[in-house]
């Protein structure tokens, strides 16, 4: 059994070091080998000499692209890999020593106990802002995913990526390549088995209120790529997940109050709460309007859509 492990980054280079050095620590009780495709996408930090320098990652392959995106570069990755298995991972996610194994074992019992190989395994992903000991956060109710197929911690089969199409490019800006690729991967009946012994740690600086313009950016690029999922898959379920709905509409209308609980008016509470030591708190809250700056985004692009 030989893994490929592909991540794609993108100026990550503190912690795309703690990344790499836990990959390189696996406990491999059957035969197994792997190796690990990292994906420069145009990094400006200093990563690609860093990595061509580094000696202490013997199953590095480092390939590098021009500035494209996330769903460019894990194609590209999974053209160069070796595999016939593939796991996707995020740059400033940090594995556990039985990380490799337990996919591997998974993916052994589900293809055993369905009499098939069409399926995939997905590890539990536990967010957390530890960068010094990210590995020592427990397991929150807030990581909890109902994602069929997220890049985060998955591993599958190559054929069934390329039978699928692999990702698609035009989701340049940020959100929803990896979940438009799990519609078409479930529509080759592809079977989810969860695998929570497949632990990855995702980091996040701590939020403060300097990250706020980022994110609202985030929401607004995800809104845009929501319509283009919706574009190529114009079906209820998809709506919902996009939140695309009157529902979503009046929910995070009323819970911003119509906008007024908002950056600027949040901010003395929010400040407050990271000051307290609850950075993590203040970022549930502003989820309100951030959720509400998404679903603006979403319908502000598919009016666009509708003129042109």
């Amino acid at each position: 059994m030989f893994f490929s492990i592909v991540i794609p980054t993108y100026n990550r280079q503190p912690i795309l070091e703690k990344c790499l050095k836990a990959l390189e620590k696996q406990e491999l009780a059957s035969p197994i080998d792997y190796e690990i495709v990292v994906v420069d996408d145009g990094s400006t930090d200093g990563t690609v000499a860093w990595l061509q320098d580094n000696p202490a990652f013997p199953h590095l392959q480092l390939f590098r692209q021009d500035h494209q995106g996330a769903a460019a570069a894990r194609n590209l990755g999974v053209e160069k890999a070796k595999g016939d298995l593939i796991i996707f991972i995020d740059s400033d996610l940090v594995v556990t020593e039985v990380f490799l194994q337990a996919h591997a074992n998974a993916l052994l019992a589900g293809e055993k106990e369905w009499g098939s190989d069409r399926l995939f395994t997905y590890g539990s992903v536990i967010n957390t802002c530890n960068f010094d000991d990210p590995t020592s956060e427990p397991f929150k109710i807030t990581d909890y995913s109902r994602a069929y197929f997220a890049t985060g911690n998955v591993a599958i089969a190559r054929k069934w990526l390329e039978q699928a199409g692999l990702f698609d490019t035009g989701f340049q800006l940020y959100g929803w390549e990896d979940l438009e690729l799990g519609v078409r991967l479930k529509k080759l009946g592809l079977k989810l088995i969860k695998c929570p012994e497949a632990v990855g740690y995702h980091w996040h600086p701590p939020f403060a209120l300097n990250q706020i313009d980022r994110l609202i950016d985030q929401e607004i690029q995800r809104g845009r790529m929501g319509v283009l999922f919706y574009q190529k898959h114009p079906t209820w379920n998809v709506r919902l997940m996009i939140q695309m709905t009157w529902l979503h509409r009046i929910l995070w209308g009323v819970l911003s109050l119509g906008g007024l609980l908002n950056e600027r008016s949040l901010a003395p509470l929010l400040q407050w709460l990271i000051d307290q030591g609850k950075p993590q708190l203040a970022l549930e809250i502003a989820r309100i309007f951030l959720n509400w700056y998404n679903v603006k985004g979403v319908y502000a692009a598919y009016a666009e859509q509708q003129i042109s």
